[in-house]
């Protein structure tokens, strides 16, 4: 059985991305090509389907972990009883390959160690080819794939895996390195000093780190997050992914599991809001220009998420040989929600690219004549169903949040025009947000509840209608917006926690059940700012700061009765969502809405 989501940590190079467990198995490690898989799935299956584990043998008495400050270079602390090793993991800076380094360092004592290697590739479906190396090490090949482990330690074959057994000294260091390349390459990789090549990754990771503006009583967990962000960054092409993995469950044991190993253009206005706020200007830039190229094309064809590069068919399969996280099934691949009708995502685009202009990235004109289609192809089916922001795989609704955020596209391309001098119908444009606006009050809003509810015709509340007040539908002090809260409250809370919404098969045409939603409850607390309780603010983020796990990564979902963190980890939107508080409760004055709407 893998170990609980909150016991793994992240490391990556910024194109490729793994998760170390506490007992020292790397069991997850996504390759750079998306349609590789990944060689090591123990994480959705068992050692069988492939991991790496280094450890010590016999019984260890404690385990502590850190990252070493500004990097996302792990250090995971053995003690036993004839002494204490430290198992180091990184990848290294990229050049032309990925690079893997893992090396255990002598603490004090001599502590006998264990390697135990299981390569498998296409999610654990494919035994490789393993052949030695003179130098040292192995080759294993299978398919488009080759991976090279380096190392001065005797290995051998064990039941088609790869084992080995040393001892390690204080003082002494034994590394191991693992680099991947395509198999009709023909390249060997060169013989390298690996620690070398670490300390080259810790200082480029500190040097970034140096950038950020995140000073105040949560700097820590700002930092962490950011450095989180950009390990999920796809370099090549500044795409960010909503997390590393695929199908980790939003309920144990059930079938809320996708694929988040792809980019979601909701994400892009928080993600540009967060990385702003830290300084971090190129990587807004970066972020803004993946997703202009993603976009691009015919306006009427825009997706709720694109590929690293900017893919637009991600077709969903079903990786059947894996018994999925805790028995959690299916195990999927892509994501077939690209396929939907998603409105939000149109107010989602534009609202991110006036918020590029607020916060002073260079303005494009072709980048206005795509912003300027895609509002005038809005103008023809704001008035439609869609399938929300939460993707339901229900039936079509008219969602309240939806018509929100079209009301936000035709607000924010009013803006753009009267701010920035460019050019469109804004008579037009303000009409049909004012009619946007009129209808949502009228038709998303029951007075009997005092409450805007999920869908026009609906008597429930959704956790998405936090975001009112956010991109300023409604200021704050409007007595709805404070009637809404008190309904979410009311109906949404678990154990303080906000769950999206009460989750049935006539909403989304699934079974019931999932965890509380953690950005869901960041919005909570950044309306508490709005509302002027800020004691109360505080205190839920707190709160939320305490799921992250102990080297301060944290996943979409939230489990209060097994107390255990759900769904896809670490999760890029709650992240960016603890920035962003932060940012809001740190601020003297103003409001979290307030570069999204000025």
């Amino acid at each position: 059985m893998p170990s609980r989501i909150e016991d793994y940590a992240l490391i990556g190079d910024c194109e490729t991305a793994g998760l170390v467990a506490k007992d020292g198995s790397l069991d997850w490690l996504c390759l750079p090509r998306f349609d590789s898989g990944a060689c090591f799935a123990a994480l959705l299956g068992t050692p069988e389907h492939g991991r790496w584990q280094i450890a010590p043998v016999g019984e260890v008495r404690k385990v502590s972990r850190r990252y070493r400050e500004g990097t996302i270079i792990l250090e995971t602390t053995f003690e036993t009883a004839e002494g204490a090793v430290t198992l180091i993991d990184g990848m290294a800076v990229r050049a032309e390959h990925p690079v893997l380094i893992r090396c255990v360092r002598g603490e004090r004592g001599q502590v006998p160690m264990r390697l135990h290697l299981v390569i498998r590739f296409d999610y654990g479906s494919i035994v490789p080819w393993v052949t030695r190396l003179e130098e040292g090490g192995i080759k294993a090949i299978a398919g488009p794939d080759t991976l090279f482990l380096r190392t001065q330690v005797p290995l051998y074959g064990e039941n088609h895996s790869t084992a080995a057994e040393f001892t390690v000294s204080e003082g002494q260091e034994v590394p191991f390195w693992l680099s991947w390349h395509a198999s009709h390459e023909r390249w060997l990789p060169p013989i390298i000093d690996p620690m070398k090549l670490l300390r080259k990754t810790e200082n480029s990771w500190r040097k970034w780190s140096k950038g950020c503006d995140c000073s105040g009583p949560w700097e820590g967990p700002m930092l962490r997050s950011l450095l989180t962000l950009r390990a999920l960054t796809y370099a090549p092409t500044g795409g960010i992914v909503a997390a590393p993995t695929t199908s980790l469950p939003e309920q144990l044991g059930g079938v809320r599991n996708w694929d988040y190993r792809l980019c979601w253009i909701r994400d892009a206005t928080f993600t540009l809001y967060a990385l702003m706020a830290a300084g971090y200007k190129e990587e807004a830039r970066a972020w803004r220009e993946w997703l202009l190229r993603a976009a691009a094309g015919s306006p009427d064809k825009l997706q709720i998420m694109y590929g690293l590069a900017g893919e637009r068919r991600l077709r969903e399969w079903e990786v059947e040989w894996l018994p999925g996280y805790e028995g959690s099934r299916p195990v999927r691949v892509g994501n077939n929600a690209y396929q939907q009708f998603q409105l939000d995502v149109y107010g989602e685009m534009i609202d991110a690219m006036y918020l590029s202009r607020r916060i002073g990235l260079e303005p494009e004109q072709a980048a206005w004549n795509l912003e300027r289609a895609v509002v005038c192809v809005l103008e023809t089916i704001w008035q439609q169903p869609d399938e929300g922001i939460w993707e339901v795989r229900g039936p079509r609704r008219h969602f309240t949040h939806s018509k929100v955020m079209a009301w936000v596209a035709f607000d924010r391309a009013v803006k753009m025009v009267e701010k920035f001098g460019v050019e469109g119908p804004v008579e037009r444009w303000r009409k049909i947000r004012d009619a946007i606006h009129q209808e949502v009050c009228e038709k998303g809003f029951d007075r009997n509840k005092n409450s805007f509810v999920q869908y026009y015709g609906s008597t429930e509340p959704d956790a998405s209608l936090l975001m009112i007040p956010l991109v300023g539908f409604l200021p704050a002090n409007d007595p709805r917006v404070a009637g809404t809260v008190a309904c979410i409250e009311r109906e949404l809370l678990h154990d303080g926690f906000v769950r999206r919404y009460q989750t049935h098969s006539e909403v989304d045409g699934l079974p019931p059940g999932e965890g509380v939603f953690l950005p869901c409850t960041f919005w909570l607390a950044d309306n508490y700012v709005l509302l002027g309780r800020r004691q109360e603010a505080e205190q839920l983020f707190e709160r939320l700061l305490s799921l992250c796990n102990d080297v301060g990564l944290i996943s979409e979902e939230y489990d209060p009765t097994t107390r255990r963190l759900v769904g896809n980890f670490p999760q890029a939107f709650t992240h960016v969502g603890l920035i962003n508080t932060a940012v809001n409760l740190r601020r003297q004055v103003g409001h979290p809405a307030e570069h999204r709407i000025a």
